[in-house]
């Protein structure tokens, strides 16, 4: 999957991220993410990263809110770039995120605007702004087997033809973030080392809800 133009380079990462902890949602390197921004402080996150770099970075709680104690959070996240927004008239914002690169928060710092800010490294994956990523070996017909009985399970429809015309590493990251999968099974997704690793734990948790629900596993 080729890079954007409109991309940062790597050594020009910012040493500091605004982030934004959403349990269950999963934003992967070059992915795109559609957010509804309409929060106080987020509005504000929002308003600042189109000021700047318009980057965010998305990252999931370890556990629920509770009063007056900061989210515990994963220590893995992924930067995304704001690639497109719209203003309602109800004064939310529309955004699209497209996935960049992995981070790993070195530490927290203090708040801006009531949103949450964190040192992140980078440098444990640079592999993911690499110009092209090389592309690993996945077994693709396991890999839609599952696919095909996990949506049926779930009633979900796909346009199989345009699904059978994307690529690997597309596609894997595609379902990776649009299947319901809980936050610990996206996390594994997201920290997987590379995309042969990726497409085996998506595969994985495909099969393992198929069992969990008393279909028949799609291996055969």
């Amino acid at each position: 999957m080729a890079r954007s133009p409109f991309d940062p380079p790597f050594d020009e990462l910012p040493a500091t991220l605004p982030i934004f902890p959403l349990s269950g949602v999963l934003l992967l390197p070059q992915g795109k993410l559609p957010l509804n921004i309409f929060e106080p402080h987020y509005l504000q996150m929002t308003r600042d990263a189109l000021a700047g770099d318009r980057l965010i970075g998305m990252i999931q709680p370890t556990a629920p809110e509770e009063p007056g104690r900061p989210q515990p959070l994963f220590e893995t996240g992924c930067a995304g770039r704001i690639v497109s927004f719209a203003e309602t008239e109800d004064g939310r914002y529309l955004l699209t995120l497209a996935g960049l690169v992995r981070f790993r928060i070195r530490a927290e710092i203090a708040a801006a605007g009531g949103y949450r800010r964190v040192e992140a490294d980078f440098a444990p994956f640079a592999g993911d702004m690499a110009e092209e990523a090389p592309s690993g070996a996945i077994d693709r017909p396991r890999l839609m087997r599952a696919l095909r009985a996990y949506f049926r399970q779930q009633g979900i429809s796909a346009d199989w033809e345009s699904i059978e015309k994307t690529g690997d590493g597309l596609l894997v990251v595609s379902l990776g973030m649009v299947c319901p999968f809980q936050p610990e099974e996206k996390q594994a997704l997201l920290e997987a080392a590379d995309e042969t690793e990726r497409a085996r734990i998506l595969t994985a948790l495909l099969e393992m809800g198929l069992l969990a629900s008393g279909v028949e596993s799609a291996r055969h």
